[in-house]
């Protein structure tokens, strides 16, 4: 079993590289941050589709939480201030709109800044010709 929390990233994505190494410098979040296409998803327990769409947290057991909760497992694990940070984006109504702004974030994270054209998301299976 693993000792500390993964916390999974598209490593193709500039825009994530860059915001988890901005999260790992200024947040010292406690966990293992590792880019899915370097990582044994199956060991983890998650699909390669996952991985694509959405940040992850994997938790030592095994849990699995994806998106703006990873995030706000990321900042639940930080020192300082940030776990109470973490901790409102767990609460509806505010997990509700962290849900939101980062479904907006991710599928427009190849225009945020630092990102490029590999950074787009792949395509929904609804959105692909059949």
């Amino acid at each position: 079993m693993r000792q500390q929390p993964v916390l999974v990233y598209d490593g193709d994505c500039a825009f994530c590289t860059s915001s988890v190494r901005f999260a790992e410098r200024r947040l010292r979040p406690r966990c293992a941050a590792t880019p899915w296409q370097f990582t044994d998803l199956t060991e983890l327990g998650i699909s390669r589709r996952r991985a694509e769409h959405e940040v992850l947290w994997v938790t030592p057991t095994g849990a699995v939480h994806g998106g703006a909760q990873a995030v706000a497992k990321l900042l639940l694990s930080a020192p300082r201030g940030w776990p109470v940070v973490g901790a409102l984006l767990t609460l509806p109504p505010l997990r509700w709109a962290a849900h939101g702004v980062y479904r907006l974030i991710a599928r427009n994270r190849h225009r945020m800044p630092g990102g490029t054209a590999a950074c787009a998301l792949p395509p929904s299976p609804a959105a692909q010709p059949k």
